[in-house]
Parts: C-alpha cells; structure tokens; sequence
C-alpha cells in the first residue's frame, strides 16, 4: 500500500502510509505526546517512555502477520496516530489496536487508520478482528452480544477478558459497520481496542530469542 492522503471526519487531511523502520523517532515523539491517561488506557500501564527493543518491535513489521499503518499530520510532519493487526494462532484472525494522539483525538483519525488497516487485512486473508472487554459492565455485555450474535456465551481470554470477534466490513468502510461501533465504544471507554500485553510479550520474546541466537554458551 502506497501512501495516501486521506481526508478524515473533521475536514482534516493525513497522510497514511504502512510504517516502517525509520519511524522510531516518529513513534517515540507521538508516545511523548499522549497524556498519561490515553498511555495507560492504551498500554495498560504507566509508561513513560518506549525502549529500543519496544520500537524495533512496533517499527520492523513483516507487513504480513504484523501490519501497522501509521497517519502524519501533512502540515507539521508529525505522526499523529497508528493502527495494527497482529495475526492469532487463527491465520484469518488478527488482534487489532489503534492508538491516537490526544489532540488528535475524536476528529475521525481512527477511523481513518482501521479503514486502511481494514484493506490491508484483506489483502493478507484476515477475515476478522479481535478486541478485548477490559471491565465486565452492561455496555460491554450488549456490544458483545451485537458483535458476536452467533456464539452462545462470550469468550474468555487468556488473561480473564472477554473476547470480541468483529468480522471486517465489506467494501473497507468503517463508519456504520459493527468495527465502527466498537470503535465508538472504545472512545467511550467500554471496550479496549489494543492487544499491548500481547504485544509486550511478544516484544520480550523476539528479545529473549535474540539474546539466546547471540550467547555463544547457548
């Protein structure tokens, strides 16, 4: 996927592109711009900054398994937000996260980025993406029940969650669909549309592999 100017819900143009691995210093300065609410509503956890290995992770994608598009505000050059799928032991299934700047925010960019990440899904064969309920409450439980009619009970997650299944929209639209209805309930707060404990963990394993390639004890 080229890069592309879109324009977003607000009027605003961006330029959206896949990221790539010159983008750290890019991903680093957007990190340094969210307040420390959005970091912990997005990374469940208080962090102050991303490390090397966390940027080598979220910048050196396959494109593949792991894709990232990421947004620039034209005017300034700065990143002002990204979107990724990472796929699950279902190859037609991929955790999704997106990740937007606080100025940014409620203007249409996440939408924007999931519409693209949305064409990008299809095109490696994934039919579906996965969020996590972070808090068991009734807003949660409904969208479950309108995202994931067909399953009797909703799921658990590893780590004690519930497990939304969206089926991507057909045509890459977003607004309208039941991904943009998640994505108006994870802008509220009732739903976490971010697999960063997936993604940490996966950042420490990639780590520990390397660091046991590199020890000539091994």
């Amino acid at each position: 996927m080229a890069a592309k100017e879109v324009t977003i819900g607000d009027g605003s143009q961006l330029l959206m592109r896949p990221i790539e691995a010159d983008d750290k210093e890019a991903l680093a300065a957007g990190f340094s711009r969210l307040s420390e609410e959005s970091r912990y509503r997005r990374f469940f956890a208080p962090l102050s900054r991303l490390n090397d290995t966390d940027l080598r992770y979220l910048t050196e994608v396959d494109h593949h398994n792991h894709e990232a598009i990421i947004a620039f505000d034209p005017t300034s050059g700065e990143a002002v937000g990204v979107a990724r799928f990472v796929r699950s032991s279902d190859p037609t299934a991929a955790e999704v996260a997106v990740t937007v700047i606080d100025d940014w925010q409620g203007r249409g960019v996440a939408t924007g980025l999931l519409e693209r990440l949305v064409e990008r899904a299809r095109e490696e064969e994934v039919e579906r993406f996965l969020a996590l309920i972070l808090e068991e409450n009734d807003a949660a439980i409904e969208l479950f029940r309108a995202l994931s009619a067909d399953d009797p009970e909703p799921r658990r997650s590893a780590s004690g969650h519930i497990e939304l299944k969206i089926e991507l929209p057909e045509g890459g639209s977003v607004s309208g669909t039941m991904l943009g209805r998640a994505l108006r309930t994870a802008a509220r707060g009732g739903v976490e549309i971010n697999p960063w404990r997936l993604l940490k963990r996966r950042v420490h394993e990639t780590a520990e592999h390397t660091l046991a390639e590199d020890d000539p004890g091994e």
